[in-house]
């Protein structure tokens, strides 16, 4: 494999696999977080644009996660079954931002993943410099916004991002389609750069 951060992911989520293979679902859930965390309490606070929504959706992550891992069935990647759930978990607290009281589940019977929850949160920096450009990205359509960091930030395979953004069927048919929207929204990023003059326009004779 060429990628080494490819090949050191692959090698994460095998011996993960192995921890869930021979019952240590709780284990499993603590490393699958401690390398993955801040990957996606990043992503979580750049959709959410609100620290502790994003801190929320994140502790409720922890729990799917806790939950859901011992039925994961490896169909995908971890880390793409990870943002499905970092996504879904954003998308019902903002529904129903009483969830996290109603929901009550007590992680003190995880005391592990509790506290790996505690440190990505408390490690991470509360507020990220924004270069010109992400500031540019956050203007576009929030479906946009998000397709640009799955596929820019985080590097995610086209088939993956299908998973995360709408399930399993049909991935090949929906990966091309969402090639499609990234290359317009490229494009439109692309505008609003030449508009606030991060870049010229070769075209239009713009410095």
């Amino acid at each position: 494999m060429d990628d080494p951060a490819e090949a050191e992911r692959d090698a994460a989520e095998r011996a993960i696999r192995a921890q869930c293979e021979a019952g240590d679902h709780a284990g499993a859930t603590t490393a699958a977080l401690q390398r993955y965390g801040p990957e996606l309490l990043g992503f979580l606070r750049a959709l959410a644009h609100h620290d502790d929504l994003a801190a929320e959706a994140f502790a409720e992550l922890g729990e799917d996660v806790w939950r859901g891992l011992p039925r994961f069935r490896w169909e995908s990647s971890l880390r793409s079954w990870l943002y499905a759930l970092a996504r879904n978990a954003l998308g019902q607290l903002r529904r129903d931002p009483r969830r996290r009281v109603d929901r009550n589940l007590p992680l003190s019977a995880a005391p592990d993943v509790a506290a790996v929850l505690r440190t990505v949160t408390r490690d991470i920096q509360r507020t990220e410099v924004k270069d010109e450009f992400r500031i540019l990205r956050e203007q576009l359509a929030p479906d946009e916004h998000e397709l640009l960091l799955l596929r820019l930030d985080r590097q995610l395979a086209w088939k993956d991002i299908a998973r995360i953004l709408g399930g399993d069927d049909n991935l090949d048919a929906r990966a091309a389609l969402l090639r499609k929207r990234f290359e317009r929204a490229k494009e439109r990023l692309r505008k609003l750069a030449i508009e606030h003059g991060l870049i010229g326009d070769k075209l239009g004779g713009k410095p």
